[in-house]
C-alpha cells in the first residue's frame, strides 16, 4: 500500500471543507492498493474554517490539521502541508474544488509511469472574461521571458503531484518568498503535465484580490532572475544616451538658426519623466533589498498554533 497525502491551504473555506473531503475519499474508495491522508492548513481563517475541520477530524482518522497563528499567505500555507507530509508522494491543491479531484488518478498514473513531478495545466472555461484569460497568457508568457524559469501558459496551478524524493528538497528549502511553482519546475526531476479545466468555486469568494495577485506576480519574477536589473541598468544607459544625442543636436540646431535656448514646459517634462524613471529603478532595486532584508532575519515562512497530529 502506497500512501498519498492531499495537501489543501484553506483561507476562509468554512463552505468547501466537508465538500471536497467527500471528493476525495469518494476518488481513493475507487483506487486500489493506495491510502491516503488529507492535510488541511487553516490559513489564519476568520469563519468557521478551523471548527469544521476539527469536525470532520474526529469522524475520519485520514483528516489531519494544521492551523496557523496568522495569515501567512497561500504558498507557506502549501509548504507547511508539504513539510509534515510523511507519504510517498503529496498532492497539492485548493480547498474551493476549482482543482478538481477527480484528476487524482491521473495524476497518480502518471507518476507510476516514472515522473518526481506531475503538474497540471489549467484551461478556462467559457464563462471566464477573456481579459482574464489574456492577462494570465501575458503574464505566464513575461515571466518566462524576464526570469530563469519557463513556466507554461496555465502551467502555474498550484494542482501537482510530487514524489517523496522532491519533497525533500522543498522541506529543506528556507526561501522567505517562497514560490513554488516556480520552483518546481527549477528543481528539474523528470516532470509531465496534465490539462484539466478550473471548475467553478462551490462556495465562498476569492481572496486573490488585485493587490495580492499582483504581490503574488512581482514574488514570481524577483524570486528567480536577476534581469529586472540589467533591465534597469540598460535603461539608464539608453535614455542617458538619448538625452546627451537629443541635447547635443538641440545645441547645434541652436547656433546654426541663431535662436535661443528655451522651452521651460519640455525641460520640466523632461525631469519629471527622467525622475519617474529613477524611481522606478530604485524600486526594483528595492524589492531586492527587501528580499535581502526578509531572508537574512531568518524568520520562519509559518508559525502553527495547533496541529492534531
Amino acid at each position: 500500500m502506497k500512501k498519498i497525502s492531499v495537501v489543501i491551504p484553506a483561507h476562509n473555506e468554512e463552505g468547501n471543507i466537508f465538500l471536497i473531503h467527500q471528493r476525495i475519499k469518494d476518488v481513493f474508495s475507487k483506487l486500489e492498493n493506495y491510502h491516503f491522508e488529507i492535510i488541511f492548513v487553516n490559513d489564519g481563517s476568520r469563519d468557521q474554517t478551523q471548527a469544521k475541520i476539527e469536525e470532520l477530524a474526529k469522524q475520519f482518522e485520514e483528516v489531519k490539521f494544521i492551523e496557523f497563528s496568522r495569515n501567512f499567505g497561500h504558498q507557506p500555507a502549501v509548504k507547511a502541508g508539504i513539510d509534515s507530509s510523511n507519504a510517498n508522494a503529496v498532492i497539492s491543491m485548493d480547498a474551493d474544488l476549482q482543482h478538481p479531484p477527480e484528476l487524482i488518478p491521473e495524476l497518480i498514473e502518471k507518476w507510476e509511469e516514472g515522473f518526481d513531478i506531475v503538474y497540471t495545466i489549467r484551461t478556462y472555461p467559457k464563462e471566464i472574461s477573456a481579459f482574464k484569460r489574456r492577462t494570465s497568457s501575458l503574464y505566464y508568457k513575461f515571466l518566462s521571458k524576464i526570469s530563469d524559469v519557463n513556466l507554461r501558459e496555465g502551467g502555474g496551478s498550484d494542482f501537482r503531484l510530487m514524489d517523496s524524493s522532491v519533497v525533500d528538497v522543498v522541506r529543506n528549502m528556507n526561501e522567505a518568498d517562497i514560490f513554488l511553482r516556480g520552483l518546481s519546475n527549477w528543481m528539474g526531476f523528470r516532470q509531465t503535465g496534465i490539462r484539466f479545466t478550473a471548475g467553478e468555486r462551490a462556495s465562498g469568494e476569492s481572496s486573490y484580490n488585485l493587490q495580492k495577485m499582483m504581490r503574488f506576480a512581482f514574488t514570481g519574477i524577483t524570486a528567480f532572475s536577476v534581469k529586472p536589473l540589467y533591465l534597469a541598468a540598460y535603461l539608464g544607459f539608453i535614455f542617458s544616451a538619448i538625452a546627451v544625442l537629443g541635447y547635443g543636436i538641440y545645441v547645434i540646431h541652436s547656433f546654426v538658426s541663431q535662436t535661443e535656448i528655451s522651452g521651460w514646459a519640455s525641460l520640466i517634462m523632461t525631469v519629471v519623466f527622467f525622475g519617474g524613471l529613477q524611481l522606478i529603478i530604485l524600486g526594483i532595486i528595492g524589492i531586492y533589498l527587501g528580499k535581502i532584508f526578509k531572508q537574512v532575519k531568518e524568520r520562519p515562512n509559518y508559525i502553527i498554533r495547533s496541529k492534531n497530529f
